[in-house]
């Protein structure tokens, strides 16, 4: 996999298109990190809005 790791955007999810394979980085220059509550107060409230399924 060719992937252009953003250093500064560590990342574990491997079903998403923008993981680097083996290394836990986004390839994105920038991520949108988003809630679905109305008063996130925990880490689990939180959502990587830039996430797009891996089509492997």
């Amino acid at each position: 996999m060719n992937c252009n790791a953003n250093k500064s955007i560590g990342c574990t999810v491997k079903q998403c298109a923008y993981h680097c394979g083996n290394e836990n980085y986004c390839s994105l220059d920038k991520i949108n990190v988003g809630t679905h509550e109305a008063n996130p107060t925990e880490v689990k409230c939180t959502d990587c809005e830039s996430f797009r399924p891996s089509s492997k």
